[in-house]
C-alpha cells in the first residue's frame, strides 16, 4: 500500500511538473511568426551534406520545434521529457493549445488503435486542413523503424500505394552540426536530410506530384522520439533531381511524436498540413489524406508487435550490439 501511495504521489508530481513546462511552451512559443528558412543567403545558416559542394539549408530550429510543439501535445511531452512510463502518453499529456486554433473532432473512439482524429481548417490561411491522428500501439518504441513507414519506399508503398518513390538526396555530413544549432534543446538528432517524394497519378485524376523536403528525427532520454518535416522553399529548387518538373505538392507541417508507455506499448500522434498544389480543392483531397494515414498505422502495428524473431526484434539486438561496443571503446578511451 505504501509503495502504491509513493507512485501515486511520483506520478502527480510528474504530470504537474508536465503540465507547467507544456502551459510555458504554449504561453511563450513564437511559432508561425517567423520564416523558417531565409532566402537572404548572408542570413542562411547551412551545413554539408555528404554530397560533395551541396549545402543543406538548416531551418529556424526554434520555430519549427514551436510549431510542433503548438499543434502536437504529445510532441510537447517528448520535448519536455517528463512524460513516459506507465500512465504516460496521452495519459499525461496536456491539451492546453494557442487560443487561435480551434480543433474540429472528427472521429472518437477508445477502442479503436487509431482513437482520435481532428482537425483545423484552413490552417494558417494556406488552404489545406491541419490534420491530426491519435494512436496507442503495441511494441517497442523506435522512432528510426517508425520512420521507415514513412522514408523507405517499399514500407511506404505497403500502405500508401500512390508513392512511385521516396529516396534521401543529400544526407547532412555531420549531425552535431544539427544539434550545436539546436542548442540541446530538442534531443539527439538522428537523422536529418534532403527527402524526395514522387507519387503516381491518381485514380480520380490527380496527376503525378513531387516534393522536396528536409526531415530528421530526433531522439530523448525516455526513449521518446520526433520524427518531423517541413518544405523545402523556390530557392532550393536547385536540389531537386533532373528530370520534368511536376506539379508540387507541399508539406507545410509534418511531425509524429512517439512517447513509450511501458516496456512494450507506445502512444502515437500525427500532424501533417498536406497542400497537393493545381487547382484540386481542399474538400476532395483531405479524406484521401485522412484514410491514408489511418492505413499507416494498421500496417506499422503488426510490424512493431511481432515479437521474437521479426524484423524489428533482430534489428534491436544488432542495435544493442553496437550501443555495447561503443560503451566498450568509450571505456577503453576515456578510462585514465
Amino acid at each position: 500500500m505504501a509503495m502504491e501511495s509513493a507512485n501515486v504521489v511520483v506520478y502527480t508530481q510528474r504530470r504537474v511538473r508536465s503540465c507547467l513546462l507544456s502551459l510555458l511552451l504554449v504561453s511563450t512559443s513564437s511559432a508561425f511568426t517567423s520564416p523558417i528558412f531565409q532566402e537572404t543567403v548572408t542570413l542562411q545558416r547551412t551545413a554539408p551534406s555528404k554530397t560533395n559542394g551541396v549545402e543543406i539549408e538548416l531551418p529556424n530550429f526554434e520555430e519549427l520545434f514551436g510549431r510542433i510543439q503548438d499543434v502536437s501535445p504529445l510532441a510537447r511531452l517528448a520535448i519536455s521529457g517528463t512524460g513516459s512510463g506507465i500512465g504516460g502518453g496521452f495519459g499525461a499529456v496536456d491539451d492546453s493549445t494557442p487560443a487561435d486554433l480551434k480543433w474540429k473532432n472528427i472521429k472518437r473512439s477508445k477502442r479503436d488503435m487509431v482513437h482520435d482524429i481532428s482537425k483545423i481548417d484552413n490552417f494558417q490561411n494556406l488552404g489545406p486542413p491541419l490534420l491530426r491522428w491519435r494512436a496507442s500501439m503495441k511494441g517497442p518504441c523506435h522512432g528510426l523503424m517508425f520512420a521507415d513507414f514513412i522514408m523507405n519506399v517499399e514500407k511506404r508503398q505497403a500502405w500508401d500505394p500512390q508513392i512511385e518513390n521516396v529516396v534521401e538526396l543529400y544526407p547532412i555530413y555531420d549531425l552535431d552540426t544539427a544539434n550545436i544549432a539546436m542548442l540541446g534543446k530538442y534531443g539527439d538528432c538522428q537523422k536529418l536530410g534532403v527527402g524526395y517524394t514522387l507519387t503516381k497519378a491518381h485514380p480520380i485524376g490527380i496527376s503525378p506530384r513531387e516534393q522536396l523536403t528536409l526531415c530528421g528525427i530526433q531522439n530523448f532520454d525516455d526513449g521518446s522520439a520526433l520524427i518531423w518535416g517541413t518544405e523545402l522553399e523556390d530557392w532550393h529548387d536547385h536540389l531537386l533531381p533532373a528530370g520534368e518538373r511536376l506539379t508540387r505538392a507541399k508539406s507545410h507541417l509534418f511531425s509524429i511524436a512517439l512517447v513509450p508507455t511501458g516496456d512494450d506499448s507506445f502512444d502515437a500522434e500525427y500532424v501533417l498540413q498536406l497542400d497537393f498544389g493545381g487547382n484540386l480543392p481542399h474538400w476532395m483531397t483531405a479524406p484521401l489524406v485522412l484514410d491514408s494515414v489511418k492505413g499507416m498505422f494498421g500496417v506499422a502495428q503488426p510490424f512493431f508487435n511481432a515479437g521474437e524473431g521479426s524484423e524489428l526484434h533482430e534489428y534491436l539486438k544488432e542495435e544493442k550490439v553496437r550501443e555495447n561496443s561503443f560503451e566498450d571503446r568509450n571505456s577503453i578511451l576515456f578510462t585514465p
